[in-house]
């Protein structure tokens, strides 16, 4: 019987999930738009710290990276919990038929202070406390060929996630920013511009990859943190990939297959750069550095392909 109903609460939790609205042009879950007014008015603390990214850009590398600093390296702290948990996902608010706690914004204003959370909001849709409070923000960025490669396969096992059609179809989407979160050119734009005059951390997926202690350095310094070496390498180690990949603290793969099926792709897949080499065809990568030419164009904002 209680397998049944967790069954019937599956199915109805994979098609209620793909339903999508707007909200000031950007697309995003329909039960977020119902609840827009609770999430825009979500009351942000001053030592919040929030961390940004359009999705699948590394959020929870950083989150785990943050984690680590925030408990001078200690890993079973650490494990306490999932990610989600530590790090409430602010706009998150659809229905928990299988967790009382997969409500970001309750799940944010039960936690006591010093809270870190979790949104990808493009800057705009950002609640307007996060600024009056003077909050820091750590934005992560990744290259677009990359972050489109990874949020398909991201949508083909999360059944949260509308359909993404075939990878052709989902690569028209993408360009077209008719996507959940919206159009990544003006995500990564948005904040990138709204560090000059707000107190955020602006990270690249790549320079992290590149060189995490240098990266890691940075996160030391925003929120004023001295570790010790010895420290910082666990830091780097811990939060690898092959070791986050193994980590079920972090790795989604407490989520129930019939929310995350972790058989059709891994939440953690590869974590490269430059994988988009094995999915565009010449043809589209042409028509994308096209268009990517022309909507990034006014910007300072550069971003490598490959290392």
């Amino acid at each position: 019987m209680a397998g049944d109903k967790v069954k019937d609460l599956s199915l109805t939790f994979s098609m209620t999930h793909s339903e999508t609205d707007e909200v000031g042009g950007i697309l995003l879950p329909k039960i977020v738009c119902d609840r827009w007014d609770q999430i825009w008015n979500f009351k942000a603390r001053p030592d919040d710290l929030l961390i940004a990214t359009y999705a699948k850009a590394g959020t929870t590398w950083i989150q785990e990276i943050v984690d680590m600093i925030q408990h001078d390296g200690d890993t079973e702290k650490c494990k306490r919990a999932t990610t989600y948990l530590r790090h409430p996902f602010i706009e998150w608010v659809l229905p928990a038929p299988f967790s009382s706690d997969t409500n970001g914004l309750e799940l944010a204003e039960l936690m006591p202070s010093p809270r870190t959370l979790k949104t990808h909001l493009p800057v705009q849709l950002v609640p307007p406390s996060f600024w009056e409070q003077k909050c820091k923000i750590i934005y992560v960025a990744r290259n677009a060929k990359d972050n489109l490669v990874s949020y398909y396969h991201f949508h083909r096992m999360n059944k949260n996630m509308p359909e993404p059609g075939t990878w052709e179809e989902f690569l028209e989407k993408f360009m077209a920013g008719q996507v959940l979160w919206g159009c990544w050119y003006d995500h990564v734009k948005g904040w990138w511009e709204a560090k000059e005059n707000h107190r955020i951390l602006y990270l690249f997926y790549e320079d992290l990859k590149e060189d995490p202690k240098r990266e890691i350095q940075k996160v030391l310094q925003f929120l004023e943190k001295d570790l010790e070496n010895e420290i910082l390498d666990k830091i780097i180690y811990h939060t690898s990939f092959e070791i986050m990949k193994d980590n079920p603290m972090a790795n989604y793969t407490f989520q129930p297959p019939a929310v995350m099926d972790h058989s059709i792709s891994p939440f953690m897949r590869k974590g490269t750069v430059g994988d988009w080499k094995n999915h565009f065809t010449i043809a589209q990568n042409v028509k994308f550095d096209e268009d990517y030419r022309k909507k990034m164009a006014r910007t300072s904002l550069t971003f490598r392909m490959e290392l």
